[in-house]
């Protein structure tokens, strides 16, 4: 159900020529795959974001721990939207240019140490290699002593690796990241928020490595947890997916499709 502050925000998206709308990808527009190339939008959405990229009044932004690359071809949207990959770290911008500072060699070096460690647990299989950081997921695995064990045992080996590159240290629902800690995804909201100043703008999220954005947004936009149960959380609002969270997507089509008050509805 949308509540109030929700409705009060998208009557603003409605008088607005231009919008911001943020979305994180695995968890909030994609149920969770054991395969991640096989973690494919919700039924019916591509088509509602598609809509919304057409009225031509929505700035599109995904924002999302993976490689910025892996998006496109995964949300079947033409044009492709403008994409930070890597947790702010890397920007895939709508002409197909990528803008990622050089990584320090100190960094890729511990990186490597750290995928080692995972050979040596025999969870190399599980790594995911990104711009700037490491990623493993044991969210395959369904019995949680095992999951908490096999948790410990990374941990064990990536803190000393981390502490002496100067590397985050990053939990997530089912997994753990080694990561250079310059940028995060409240960086990209930042940037965002700077290019479009003025223009409602809205963050949707689920996991942990969001609360970034929805602190660098606060209070100036709307901030939207979008997960099956409630956690502790910064965001100002909560959507179940898929249901609400397509509801809400309808409801933004359907505010971008008037006309804000005199302007042309050309803009």
């Amino acid at each position: 159900m949308i509540d109030e502050k929700v409705e009060e925000f998208l009557k603003t998206v409605a008088a607005a020529p231009l919008s911001v709308l943020l979305l994180d990808y695995d968890g909030t527009l994609a149920p969770f795959a054991v395969d991640r190339q096989e973690a494919v939008p919700y039924e019916g959405l591509e088509n509602l974001l598609q809509q919304i990229a057409d009225t031509g009044r929505t700035r599109l932004v995904i924002v999302t721990g993976r490689d910025a690359r892996e998006i496109p071809p995964l949300l079947r949207l033409h044009p492709s939207p403008e994409v930070w990959g890597a947790h702010g770290l890397q920007r895939l911008k709508i002409d197909g240019s990528c803008e990622m500072p050089e990584i320090p060699a100190g960094v890729v070096h511990a990186l490597d140490d750290g995928k080692r460690w995972l050979a040596d647990l025999g969870l190399e299989e599980s790594a995911e290699m990104k711009p700037g950081s490491i990623a493993v997921h044991w969210r395959a695995v369904e019995d949680e002593e095992e999951a908490s064990k096999l948790r410990g045992r990374v941990l064990l080996g990536w803190f000393p690796i981390a502490e002496r590159a100067s590397l985050r240290l990053l939990e997530f629902d089912g997994g753990a990241e080694m990561r250079m800690p310059d940028q995060d995804k409240g960086h990209a909201v930042q940037t965002v928020l700077k290019e479009t100043e003025g223009a409602p703008i809205a963050y949707l999220g689920d996991d942990a490595t969001d609360e970034r954005a929805f602190q660098a947004l606060d209070p100036v936009g709307l901030t939207v947890l979008v997960r099956p149960t409630q956690r502790r959380t910064c965001a100002q609002a909560w959507l179940k997916p898929p249901d609400e969270l397509m509801e809400f997507l309808s409801r933004w089509l359907e505010a971008t499709q008037k006309t804000p008050l005199g302007r042309s509805a050309n803009l």
